[in-house]
């Protein structure tokens, strides 16, 4: 693997330095993204292993010989294969760590010394500046960003959307309504690239968004069509583990109990609209609500 990387033509001032985590299958690394062409914003101090952080820091302390300086280091979000090196990188580099709001709490031992909220931009300095908006993208995780550059069309995307492998909503920190709601709010971005925390750089990002969601409510479709299904059959209610080979036929059986998780932010979803009913660990079809 060659590091650091470009991220296509005609994004300027951008690199990804692609470093091995204890991420989700099929994906193996995360990518950390060096944002600017003299002041620099560091996105996703990922990698908790020793080899790959002496490569990280190397790639870091090589752009002071490029002229360039670090402003920060920036998190999208504090899940484990995003942040494991977030509090050696700062030590050993002297640099603040950003973040949402959301995310000081779950970042125990890394103080936020800025809370970056929705909407706010971050300049950085230089021959050619750099200005990043801010977009708060909750969903996956309460106190996910994502990164805007406006001016190239560029958007650091975290884990909204992967170039390999999906994303999972777990219902214990995650909403499968908003996550949905924030897909639509980047498919309206117009921008040119998307960077993803996994996988390579995607072109044509509001088609990608369309598909996620696209992807997601027929999902939903097959949940209900099973709920249909078995109330039709006589059942009074169906529990999660009888929906998952329905809703979940294309999946193979192995990532079943992470599917099992966003199956269950599809139901919660659906509850809280109306369309389902729970009654302990069974949910069935709300009655007269339409699919």
């Amino acid at each position: 693997m060659i590091r650091p990387q470009p991220v296509g033509p005609g994004v300027r001032g951008v690199e990804a330095f692609p470093a091995r985590t204890p991420t989700l299958p099929p994906a193996t690394h995360t990518n950390s993204y060096a944002l600017g062409g003299g002041e620099v914003l560091l996105v996703e101090p990922a990698t908790p292993y020793e080899d790959e952080r002496r490569e990280w820091l190397a790639w870091a302390r090589g752009f002071a010989s490029q002229g360039r300086s670090i402003a920060a280091i920036a998190v999208t979000h504090h899940h484990a294969d995003h942040v494991g090196g977030a509090r050696f990188f700062a030590a050993e580099l002297g640099l603040p760590v950003w973040g949402h709001a959301e995310a000081a709490p779950r970042l125990p031992g890394v103080p936020l010394a800025r809370r970056l909220a929705d909407g706010e931009v971050v300049r950085l300095g230089g021959p050619e500046p750099m200005a990043l908006r801010v977009l708060h993208t909750p969903g996956h995780a309460p106190d996910h960003l994502c990164f805007l550059d406006e001016a190239q069309g560029a958007l650091v995307c975290g884990d909204m959307v992967a170039g390999e492998g999906t994303i999972l909503i777990d219902p214990r920190e995650g909403d499968m309504a908003e996550y949905l709601a924030q897909l639509e709010r980047l498919a309206g971005l117009g921008a040119r690239v998307v960077l993803p925390a996994h996988g390579g750089p995607i072109d044509a990002p509001e088609a990608l968004f369309r598909r996620y969601i696209a992807h997601r409510l027929g999902r939903e479709r097959l949940v209900l069509a099973a709920l249909e299904a078995a109330s039709a059959a006589g059942a009074s209610g169906t529990s999660i583990e009888a929906l998952l080979p329905v809703a979940y036929a294309d999946t193979a059986p192995l990532v079943w109990p992470l599917a099992r998780l966003s199956l269950e932010a599809h139901l919660i979803k659906l509850e809280r609209e109306g369309r389902v009913v729970r009654r302990e660990d069974r949910w069935r079809r709300a009655a007269g609500k339409d699919a």
